[in-house]
């Protein structure tokens, strides 16, 4: 986690909630910024696995933060196939400004069972009027959103399939790691299907399992029964020539 001294206020208000957590990181917020946040997020909903949030051609809803759990933004094609453009974390937020637009162009789907919480869009509006820190917050939030779609589109484009394996999983490991999701023996609980990575890296299952065993046998990373084990970062950063900047938590500082 980061290293922020914040008042006891605060400490206080941001207990156990990530999404305050991580703004936090991004701007300093005042204890009375926290306590709005703190009462915005304070009444989530639980949602099963495999549950859409909001799905394609509904009218946008509200800005929705993952309090807990695991979520993913996903296309369906005419044909039938699936193409996931995001995982949502603990601490995510999502949809900031798409009430702008008459229709949802993409659907929301809970991974795991989670813990969502829902900002109705006035409220939103009436926050970031009104609280500097926080409007300040979440658009570098969103920035960093659209730097990892860039990143996803360029090794959808120009990177090798093992390139492209690589750095999913180096960006997975270092965003987990920011919230705190590693364990003691610096491993990522992965609650992704192999089905569900090869549908956001743009490869089938079969060809998703021989990447992943070349990358077993090459010493840098593994992940068995739904554990990811990053063995040799050196080795992994090289192999998917891994440009961390755009996350803005660098790691070989973490490993």
């Amino acid at each position: 986690m980061n290293n922020i001294i914040v008042s006891d206020d605060v400490k206080w208000c941001s207990m156990g909630n990530r999404f305050i957590d991580k703004l936090h990181g991004f701007s300093p917020l005042s204890p009375d910024e926290v306590k709005v946040l703190a009462k915005a997020t304070a009444n989530p909903r639980k949602f099963a696995r495999r549950i859409d949030l909001i799905r394609e051609g509904d009218r946008p809803g509200p800005v929705f933060v993952v309090l807990e759990g695991w979520a993913c933004r996903y296309k369906i094609l005419p044909n039938g196939t699936r193409q996931v453009l995001a995982y949502l974390m603990p601490g995510d937020s999502c949809d900031l400004h798409i009430g702008l637009l008459a229709e949802m162009d993409h659907s929301i789907q809970a991974i795991t069972p989670a813990l969502v919480a829902t900002v109705d869009r006035v409220e939103m509006d009436i926050i970031l009027d009104s609280n500097r820190g926080i409007a300040k917050a979440m658009y570098l939030s969103q920035l960093i959103d659209e730097g990892t779609m860039r990143a996803w589109i360029t090794s959808m484009g120009r990177r090798s399939s093992l390139e492209r394996v690589s750095h999913l999983m180096c960006e997975l490991y270092m965003r987990a790691r920011n919230i705190g999701l590693i364990d003691a023996l610096d491993r990522l609980a992965l609650p992704l299907s192999q089905a569900l990575l090869a549908d956001s890296l743009g490869m089938t299952t079969v060809h998703l399992n021989r990447v992943l065993k070349v990358l077993r046998e090459s010493g840098a990373m593994t992940i068995e029964r739904g554990v990811l084990h990053i063995e040799d970062p050196e080795k992994l950063i090289r192999m998917a020539g891994f440009d961390e900047n755009y996350l803005h938590r660098r790691l070989r500082q973490v490993a």
